[in-house]
C-alpha cells in the first residue's frame, strides 16, 4: 500500500529562486556582453584613423577619487591636435538628459550615471599621468549607440563642444572634424610624433590587466549604483 501511495504522489515543486538567480545572472552576462560587443566594435572604427594617431582600448587606471578606486576608461585616442577619451554606451530606448544632471534617464523610468560626468572623472584620472602641458588637450566623446534616441542638451551634440554625445556610427567621423576644427584654431599640432609615442608609452604603463582588480572594480561599482541612483 505504501508504495503504491509513493507511486501518485505529487511531486512538489522546486523553489523558484534558483531559477529567479540564474536568470539575472543570464541577463548580467547578456548586457556585460552586449557592451564588450559595441566597444568592440569601436576599437575597429579606431583602428582605421590616420596612421600617426595612436589608441588604447579597455585601460584600467588607479583613480583614488573614483568609488572604486580606479578608473576603466573604453577608448582613448592620441591625435596631433588633442586626446580624445571615449565612453561607451550601449542602451536601447530614448535617454534623457542634460550636461549638469547627477543622473540621466533610459525610457523616463531608469536612471543612468550622466555619463559626461562619468567621462570627466575618467579625464581627470588621466590628467594626472600626463606633464601639465598636456592637460588642456583633452576632448571627451560620449557614444550611444543607433539602438537608443538621444533626447539630450543640444550642446552636447555640437561639434565645437569639448563634451561631445554622439550615436557611435559617426565616431571616426567626429573625431575627424574635431580635429579639422583644432587645426583651424592651432597654427601646428600640439602635439609631435615623439609627443604621442609619450603619451601613449605612460597611459600604457599605467593600465592595470588583473583580472582580480578588475573584477573588485566592477562589484565596487555595482553596489555604489544600487546605492545611489
Amino acid at each position: 500500500m505504501l508504495a503504491l501511495r509513493n507511486l501518485f504522489k505529487v511531486k512538489k515543486e522546486e523553489p523558484k529562486a534558483k531559477e529567479t538567480v540564474h536568470k539575472k545572472k543570464s541577463d548580467e552576462y547578456t548586457a556585460v556582453r552586449k557592451g564588450e560587443t559595441g566597444e568592440y566594435k569601436v576599437a575597429i572604427q579606431l583602428s582605421q584613423l590616420p596612421k600617426e594617431y595612436r589608441h588604447l582600448n579597455d585601460l584600467l587606471i588607479a583613480n583614488p577619487k573614483s568609488a572604486s578606486g580606479y578608473s576603466q576608461i573604453d577608448h582613448v585616442v592620441i591625435t596631433p591636435y588633442g586626446i580624445f577619451v571615449i565612453e561607451t554606451k550601449n542602451f536601447q530606448g530614448t535617454i534623457y538628459g542634460g550636461k549638469e544632471r547627477k543622473t540621466w534617464l533610459v525610457n523616463g523610468k531608469f536612471k543612468m550615471m550622466n555619463p559626461v560626468l562619468q567621462n570627466y572623472g575618467h579625464i581627470q584620472a588621466l590628467k594626472n599621468l600626463l606633464h601639465k602641458r598636456f592637460r588642456p588637450h583633452f576632448q571627451s566623446i560620449v557614444s550611444f549607440t543607433k539602438r537608443c534616441r538621444l533626447k539630450i542638451d543640444m550642446d552636447l551634440r555640437d561639434i565645437k563642444s569639448d563634451e561631445l554625445v554622439i550615436y557611435d556610427l559617426y565616431l571616426t567621423e567626429s573625431i575627424l572634424r574635431k580635429v579639422a576644427l583644432l587645426k583651424l584654431k592651432y597654427a601646428e599640432p600640439i602635439l609631435n610624433e615623439a609627443d604621442i609615442n609619450h603619451i601613449h608609452g605612460i597611459f600604457a604603463a599605467a593600465a592595470i590587466t588583473d583580472p582580480a582588480i578588475r573584477r573588485q572594480h566592477i562589484e565596487k561599482l555595482k553596489r555604489n549604483s544600487q546605492k545611489t541612483l
